[in-house]
């Protein structure tokens, strides 16, 4: 993969890779910027969102979910001391449908985390990362309702120390 950033002036930039497609990059103005693109810091967050969101998406449509809406956040926490490293990540899973198999969609985020999304592999090797997912049901007025909820734990996680917990929750508490 080939990506380049080229400047434009002060602390504006655009981004492209090998997709071909354009990215604005900026920053604050008291960073000496015109707050007019992403942060670079913002782009690895959305990355580690977007590739584990595919993922899914694509695993609960292959196995026939009635899926409407789908987001997924991360909120990934930071040093507050130079180079500002992520130091650990909380990734929400946010399924609404129409009776939506929550082993479905469990099953779909074991894969993502542990076969397919090398964005979670990689940043899985520096940060612990937790995992929660939301399951609403979707009803014909256009509401929904929360029916299931929960943490996403990997089996050799969860049975790798006496208490269940894996050592990132450890490390967390």
């Amino acid at each position: 993969m080939d990506a380049k950033v080229t400047w434009k002036e002060r602390m504006t930039f655009s981004g492209t890779c090998d997709s071909g497609f354009e990215l604005p990059l900026g920053t604050y103005p008291e960073l000496g910027g015109d707050d007019d693109g992403f942060r670079p810091m913002e782009l690895l967050a959305i990355g580690l969102a977007g590739c584990t969101a595919m993922d899914v998406i694509s695993i609960l449509q292959k196995k026939r979910q009635d899926v409407r809406e789908f987001e997924v956040g991360v909120k990934a926490k930071r040093t507050s001391e130079h180079p500002k490293v992520f130091t650990q990540a909380l990734i929400t899973y946010t399924v609404t449908g129409q009776e939506v198999d929550e082993a479905a969609v469990l099953r779909a985020i074991e894969l993502s985390v542990t076969r397919y999304c090398p964005a979670n592999a990689m940043f899985s090797k520096v940060m612990p990362i937790d995992l929660a997912y939301e399951i609403y049901e979707a009803d014909v007025n256009g509401e929904r309702q929360l029916v299931k909820s929960g943490v996403y734990q990997p089996k050799e996680a969860a049975q790798g120390s006496p208490d269940g917990n894996s050592p990132e929750k450890a490390r967390l508490s």
